[in-house]
């Protein structure tokens, strides 16, 4: 007997929902009706209010920088690089609090490293690393709203 003949055959022509093709009859044992139910419209994506502009962008880097480590130095050079091209004018504030918050992050982080000889630096490197997530999340905010940042120099949040 020979069985790949009579698989070949059960395996011949285009599945019917491959095809695209559907019977009237079939569509009506499965649904009922196609009278009753309703007009579909075509399958939209669903629509998301999340911008990835120059400052949100920059603002994931440094986020991302406390698991990979080195996704900082691509913000800062970033952050350098789209200051000064064309830009809105809500983006210059977002650039210059971006870059305060990395020199803020890396010299903070520095002295709290020296500093862990006497114990102090690891409370100094937690306030440290709170300080730039709450930067970054404020820059995020503001960057998703298209609003400048209300004090871009200053050292806290």
């Amino acid at each position: 007997m020979n069985i790949e003949g009579e698989e070949r055959g059960k395996l011949d022509g285009v599945p019917e929902t491959l095809s695209g093709e559907r019977t009237e009859q079939t569509t009506e044992s499965r649904t009922g009706p196609t009278s009753q139910s309703p007009p579909q419209s075509p399958a939209q994506p669903a629509a998301t209010n999340f911008d990835l502009n120059h400052p949100t962008i920059i603002s994931l880097l440094y986020l991302s920088s406390f698991v990979l480590g080195v996704t900082s130095i691509v913000g800062i050079v970033l952050a350098y690089v789209w200051k000064s091209e064309d830009h809105p004018d809500w983006q210059d504030s977002h650039f210059q609090y971006l870059i305060n918050t990395f020199w803020i992050g890396l010299v903070g982080g520095f002295i709290s490293f020296i500093l862990m000889i006497v114990l102090i630096g690891f409370l100094m490197i937690l306030a440290v690393a709170v300080l730039v997530i709450v930067r970054c999340v404020l820059s995020l905010i503001n960057a998703q709203k298209q609003q400048p940042m209300p004090n871009p120099g200053t050292l806290l949040a």
